[in-house]
């Protein structure tokens, strides 16, 4: 072969492939000053970043858990806004409310009142974990040592979906009318009928799962590793496992564009650009 043709080709491939490699760069990072983040969201409305900090062990009811609020350029507008929870971990907003999970608990914090005004407990919970909200107000909560999905409705948590091929089901992710749920696979599942179907495998044990301002997914494994999922490609944009750094309940500000991660031990939440 004749090396120009050679080059061609070589140029059209890296052309192709250049499209999936993306990667990120840190744009800022908080300093060790929360405890032990496990989830972090982005409010467009009022321009906040909320961040449940367990501050302790994950499992233990000892009333030390909190939500802070920080600025978009990452400085702590208020270290405790609402405290008296346990272990929070995943969030999600709807209608003025800040939902919560909280081991076998869903706390309601009123926002503007920064308050909770509500617990909901689950008799069948074991680790509640991440949160998401429908727009029609559907609030799903995953239990991933359980293999169930939660569902409250008329104020009541109760169980949604569950089975073995739900254990390690972490993040959740709501659009059209469909449940996008994370574990080594995400599912989607189809809110109305709970039909369901793999839509990605070997994602290795999915923490928190959100997509970008394209509508690609971006996930993260707890251990220390962050996706990029596009037209079926997965990028691995980020692997601080051999440092044992954690990437816990990331959440991607569309506003800002912009990847908040928590690190969980490490107490800090970092953020970062997506490159395309």
């Amino acid at each position: 072969m004749k090396p120009k043709y050679l080059l061609i080709i070589l140029f059209v491939f890296g052309q192709i492939f250049s499209g999936y490699a993306q990667k990120i760069v840190e744009v800022w990072r908080t300093g060790p000053t929360l405890k032990t983040p496990e989830s972090v969201l982005f409010d467009a409305n009022s321009q906040r970043i909320y961040v449940a900090n367990i501050n302790g062990a994950p499992t233990d009811k000892d009333g030390n858990g909190f939500i802070s609020i920080l600025n978009t350029d990452g400085s702590i507008q208020t270290e405790k806004w609402v405290e008296g929870m346990n272990a929070p971990k995943g969030m999600a907003i709807y209608n003025g409310k800040l939902y919560v999970s909280d081991i076998d608990n869903l706390i309601e914090i009123d926002i503007a009142k920064a308050e909770i005004t509500n617990r909901y407990p689950s008799a069948e919970a074991i680790f509640l974990n991440d949160v998401a909200a429908c727009k029609n107000g559907m609030i799903f909560v995953s239990d991933n040592r359980a293999g169930r999905i939660h569902l409250l409705t008329n104020g009541t948590l109760s169980v949604w979906l569950e089975g073995d091929d739900y254990l390690g089901t972490n993040g959740l992710y709501t659009e059209n009318g469909k449940l996008y749920a994370g574990s080594e696979v995400i599912k989607e599942i189809d809110i109305k009928t709970k039909g369901e179907k793999i839509i990605q495998t070997g994602c290795q044990g999915i923490d928190g799962l959100d997509k970008d301002e394209h509508g690609n997914f971006v996930f993260s494994n707890w251990v220390g590793r962050i996706f990029y999922l596009k037209e079926g490609n997965l990028t691995k944009m980020w692997d601080s496992t051999a440092e044992k750094l954690n990437t816990a309940d990331l959440d991607y500000a569309k506003g800002l564009n912009l990847l908040l991660v928590p690190t969980f031990y490490n107490n800090q939440v970092v953020d970062y650009r997506i490159e395309q």
